[in-house]
């Protein structure tokens, strides 16, 4: 049974509003100090509520409806699961002082501001692969202002680098952002295909990296060894970063091999994690860590988020509006409409429209599935709110990352973003490597 075209019905214009108001109050979330979470769940609920009156008012069968809802739950469930494993994991490493030790040795060594610049990308970029992009950011942020508080040309441009990294990371991994984890759930790419994204998008983030490097002062932070005292790590903290490791490797194998949901292995090594959790406890002189506890610090704001912008999303689709995007593909091309993704995603965020594209199914080679995977990850990069992880550093940095500041280096991101572009069309049209 096929869903009707409601596009022009008052159920369509209202619905249609009602998601733009919502958005407009996600993206302006910090003017009218309301969390993006709200608006969000508020659209993706709504929107199907007035569907189902829409279809009772009208005596329609509502089977398609209902069908519909079933297969958006568990598209939704399987990224909420395995972001909410993988927050309680980085929740728990947190609480073990990993990170803290981490930052540490970073800023004990002596190191000078441009090298501290590098490391910090180099674990951005290396690090949101696994952690996801919007955590690695925020971990990062805060390494780099425990770094120096005062020094604004080394804050800003090592911000930018994080964010630019960090999205660039996750653009080469099935779960190193909410638009890879999408697009390899929904099955537009195996594990490897994502991978030949390494190149594009090492490159484009070096590229930008070098650019910023000129902006960063000379010298290195003043650190007294003396009256800072070395972090340690808790008892089982290094245990849980390989529990983790080995948590994304069978999520992995079981999608690839068995095809599994991914959530499915992430499940699994969430009950890895809390054995190990009552085996530590169990033994004399070790300090244990509860999972039910570091489980309450995990962001829910933002799973409550992707759950009501992909519900919105999903409503939009059923009414028929989707279908535009099919004409925009027919109009110009694959290429240039998913080299156009990155722009737009930029300035209305990726997850909304990885979203859409993958509801409306335009009809691509893996090739180009990649690309726009590509470039509405690190497309986001392009603008200071951009992405997940730019709004989270601006968070973190407030009154020093801005839009203002990012927009003066904004020119450092376009050329990378340009040149990520150009090696994806070498690689995959010229080369032929896929």
């Amino acid at each position: 049974m096929e869903a009707i075209d409601l596009t022009s019905t008052w159920v369509g214009i209202l619905d249609l509003a009602v998601f733009v108001i919502a958005y407009v109050l996600v993206a302006t979330e910090e003017k009218y100090e309301i969390n993006k979470a709200k608006p969000a769940l508020f659209a993706g609920t709504f929107m199907f509520m007035m569907i189902g009156v829409y279809y009772a008012l009208n005596h329609l069968n509502p089977a398609p409806l209902h069908e519909e809802m079933k297969k958006l739950i568990e598209e939704i469930a399987e990224i909420y699961f395995f972001l909410f494993v993988a927050m309680t994991y980085i929740e728990t490493l947190i609480e073990r002082g990993v990170f803290d030790a981490l930052k540490y040795k970073l800023v004990s060594r002596g190191f000078s501001y441009k090298k501290l610049f590098w490391l910090t990308g180099l674990l951005a970029f290396f690090i949101s692969p696994v952690a996801d992009n919007l955590t690695t950011a925020l971990i990062l942020s805060t390494v780099l202002f425990t770094i120096d508080k005062t020094n604004r040309p080394f804050l800003v441009a090592g911000a930018i680098n994080i964010v630019v990294a960090a999205n660039a990371g996750g653009a080469w991994s099935p779960f190193g952002d909410i638009t890879t984890l999408m697009a390899w759930t929904a099955g537009k790419g195996e594990f490897v295909d994502f991978l030949y994204l390494f190149v594009p998008s090492l490159a484009g983030w070096v590229l930008t990296a070098w650019l910023l490097s000129f902006y960063v002062p000379k010298g290195e932070p003043h650190f007294n060894a003396a009256t800072t005292e070395a972090p340690v790590i808790k008892d089982g903290g290094m245990v849980v970063v390989w529990l983790g490791a080995f948590t994304i490797f069978i999520a992995v194998v079981g999608h690839q091999f068995f095809h599994f949901p991914a959530m499915w292995g992430m499940m699994f090594g969430l009950s890895l994690l809390k054995l190990y959790s009552y085996s530590l406890a169990k033994r004399k002189g070790r300090v244990g860590f509860d999972v039910f506890v570091n489980m309450k610090k995990v962001e829910n704001d933002t799973l409550l988020f992707f759950f009501g912008i992909l519900s919105a999303v999903g409503a939009l689709h059923y009414l028929g509006y989707l279908h535009y995007v099919h004409h925009l593909y027919d109009l110009a091309g694959a290429t240039a409409t998913n080299i156009g993704v990155g722009f737009i995603s930029a300035i209305i965020d990726n997850v909304p429209v990885m979203s859409a594209i993958l509801k409306s199914s335009p009809s691509m080679g893996t090739d180009q599935w990649m690309l726009v995977t590509m470039t509405a990850g690190i497309g986001g990069s392009l603008i200071s709110f951009g992405s997940a992880a730019g709004v989270g550093v601006m968070g973190r940095l407030r009154g020093i990352y801005t839009f203002g500041s990012h927009m003066r280096l904004g020119w450092t991101v376009l050329a990378g973003y340009i040149l990520s572009v150009a090696l994806w069309y070498i690689q995959f049209e010229i080369l032929g490597l896929y």
